[in-house]
């Protein structure tokens, strides 16, 4: 037998304390995404349901059924979905909504060291230069790799937020902040044959026109007005990639999107840029967090042993 505590007069719903929890991340549309993706498996695994009252929802064996979604699943994955439910659980305690922490018997799994997710730059020139790749993504792909910028920020773009003439684009970052990120000659190029004259929009649209009503309507913001169509989501973008990448990766898995950042930062410290150049170019707000960029890899230890091997008989000259 299964006894629930009686829920306090006034109390919140498990609905409504995730409203509010995922209402604190208005300006971060990507951690919310995954915030809630995580809330709506909790309110799903609820025995008494989202209607019940937080203290009587949010318990041990609901919050461990909500991550038995994921049991199969990698453990960063994993580790991830627990973040997010200690977090709304802290949240919960905090308001004086949970007296406990439902999440106190779960455990984070270990994860694997990963190897080098940096693409060579020889590869991503192939694929950059392909020619059965539509002109978007071109731009989209270039634009990624020569800012440095996360894939949210870019595909976000208004035409109103670039500044041709400087080669930059205002964007919002992971915290919030409006910062800006700066391209090279090859999307400098490119951009204003994407464009074609329009001044208003998102800069990255999808194929098709955007349903005016209906629960796929999206908002104005993100249909430009002269073509009907809604801005490129992050789903597609990277499915589109991973698919045309494929034939460039020697595993044939396909790379993702937020490689190009990891590979631009990656190829920079090969060059030399010290630390805090690589945190101006890619905006992180502690130095400690590009150890896994200034750690290089693969391709510089290919370099190297080239340049060393004795039979080279392209020996560099003194």
């Amino acid at each position: 037998m299964t006894v629930h505590p009686l829920p306090r007069p006034g109390a919140l719903t498990l609905a409504q304390a995730s409203a509010e929890f995922l209402d604190r991340f208005r300006g971060q549309p990507h951690t919310r995404r995954a915030y809630a993706q995580t809330l709506v498996a909790l309110e799903q695994a609820a025995v008494c349901g989202p209607s019940a009252p937080v203290e009587v929802a949010f318990t041990p064996d609901a919050a461990a059924a909500a991550l038995a979604r994921w049991e199969s699943a990698a453990p960063a994955t994993w580790n991830k979905h627990l973040a997010a439910l200690r977090s709304f659980a802290s949240y919960c305690a905090r308001r004086e909504w949970l007296t406990t922490d439902p999440t106190h018997l779960l455990e984070r799994r270990k994860e694997p060291r990963r190897g080098d997710k940096s693409v060579p730059a020889a590869r991503l020139e192939a694929l950059f230069t392909d020619p059965d790749v539509r002109l978007r993504e071109k731009v989209l792909w270039r634009m990624l790799y020569e800012t440095a910028a996360r894939a949210e920020e870019i595909l976000t773009l208004d035409v109103g937020d670039l500044d041709m003439a400087m080669r930059r684009a205002r964007v919002r970052s992971k915290g919030g902040a409006i910062e800006y990120v700066h391209w090279a000659t090859p999307t400098a190029r490119l951009l204003p044959r994407l464009l074609n004259g329009r001044t208003t929009g998102p800069v990255f649209c999808s194929e098709y026109r955007s349903p005016a009503a209906g629960a796929r309507a999206r908002a104005l913001g993100d249909v430009d007005p002269a073509t009907g169509r809604g801005r490129l989501s992050y789903p597609r973008a990277e499915y589109l990639f991973k698919q045309a990448s494929k034939k460039y990766d020697p595993h044939g898995q396909g790379w993702t999107l937020h490689q190009l950042r990891h590979s631009a930062l990656k190829h920079l410290a090969a060059e030399g840029r010290s630390a805090p150049e690589l945190q101006a170019k890619s905006r992180h707000a502690h130095l400690a967090t590009l150890g896994k960029y200034v750690r290089l890899g693969e391709e510089t230890a290919a370099r190297i042993t080239a340049e060393h091997d004795p039979y080279n008989r392209r020996a560099p000259r003194r």
